[in-house]
């Protein structure tokens, strides 16, 4: 790993004149601050956080490490980004967006260049390279999603793999023996999103205990998708009397739609529900019972996580949500099977 001499080696300075251009606390002309920068990003240098925020340096910016993938869907990334902002601004913090697809180089840009106090960090694989990085910077950090064996690391989530298992409970107690779902693009699970191996952990595991047939759809984002998604699971699973949705809400409208021209009614012929929605499942065209997606209580308390230990007032913790249940009147109990006269 490069330290802070080979840095002023390879750019023809002083070790002081690197530590000025990292912490800002003397002027240096602008060719010699690119040298160092250069160098920096040459070497891959990654100057310790802690040791700059205990010299006293501060910017009031945290970076939001929020990488949009071609899969992902806008709006919903721009709910987490929106409400990260509102949080910070709350403690007269900026935000730094970081959203390239390098989910690392980010943040080691940044923090390189002294420009944040610390990171809020979204989309959270279940091996993420953020992590080994924000401990190796000694950055603050603080994760909206729990990577799995994460002790020493602010952490916050709904607890997925609970609101799966209640999601089957809901729709096993009201007789529903075949289950369908709907999820998110199989890219997510292709990249073993974390939110997705837990929700998907508990729901299985809870189909297995009460016996309960299943059977999931991982389509594109979009309304043909969530079409195409319903017409797979109504050949896969022909007794289907349930329909979960864990998906972003264009494919729930495609999915809705196509229910519709088929002519089911919802829940008479059909029990849904929208589990973990970022959405609000109230406003659709038909309203759905739902497991909502806490996702301001999310943001909030990860700006407010991660700006505790930027002040060292508070110390690593996991926190995980305790989902919650809203009844729209979408889930009933199946239609007594047809028996031929």
């Amino acid at each position: 790993m490069a330290t802070i001499t080979d840095v002023a080696q390879a750019a023809g300075v002083s070790i002081s004149t690197v530590s000025y251009a990292l912490s800002g606390k003397r002027s240096i002309a602008a060719s010699t601050r690119q040298r160092i920068m250069r160098a920096i990003d040459e070497l891959e240098y990654e100057p310790n956080a802690g040791a700059r925020m205990l010299a006293g340096a501060r910017t009031n910016i945290l970076a939001l490490s929020a990488p949009l993938g071609p899969d992902g869907h806008l709006p919903t990334h721009m709910r987490f980004v929106t409400s990260v902002v509102e949080a910070a601004r709350a403690h007269d913090y900026d935000v730094l967006l970081l959203a390239t697809d390098d989910e690392v180089s980010g943040i080691r840009r940044a923090a390189s260049r002294s420009l944040i106090d610390g990171v809020v960090i979204m989309g959270v694989a279940t091996v993420d390279e953020r992590v080994p990085l924000v401990r190796r910077l000694g950055l603050p950090s603080a994760f909206i999603g729990v990577p799995p064996g994460i002790d020493d690391m602010s952490c916050i989530d709904l607890d997925f793999d609970r609101a799966g298992r209640d999601a089957v409970a809901m729709l096993a107690d009201a007789g529903h023996k075949a289950i369908g779902v709907i999820g998110h693009p199989h890219s997510y699970v292709d990249r073993d999103t974390n939110f997705i191996r837990r929700f998907t952990h508990g729901f299985d595991e809870e189909c297995r205990a009460r016996g309960v047939r299943t059977a999931t759809q991982w389509p594109e984002i979009g309304r043909s998708g969530g079409q195409q998604a319903y017409d797979l699971l109504r050949e896969q699973l022909p007794d289907m009397t349930a329909l979960v949705f864990h998906c972003n809400e264009p494919i729930v409208e495609g999915a809705l739609r196509r229910i519709s021209e088929l002519g089911l009614s919802i829940p008479g012929d059909l029990s849904v529900l929208a589990a973990c929605a970022s959405y609000a499942a109230d406003e659709l065209e038909t309203p759905l019972s739902a497991i909502p997606l806490p996702l301001d209580e999310m943001c909030h308390s990860a700006v407010e996580n991660a700006l505790a230990l930027v002040d060292a007032l508070g110390h690593p913790k996991v926190t995980l949500i305790a989902p919650t249940y809203l009844d729209r009147g979408s889930i009933a109990a199946p239609k007594p099977a047809a028996h031929p006269a």
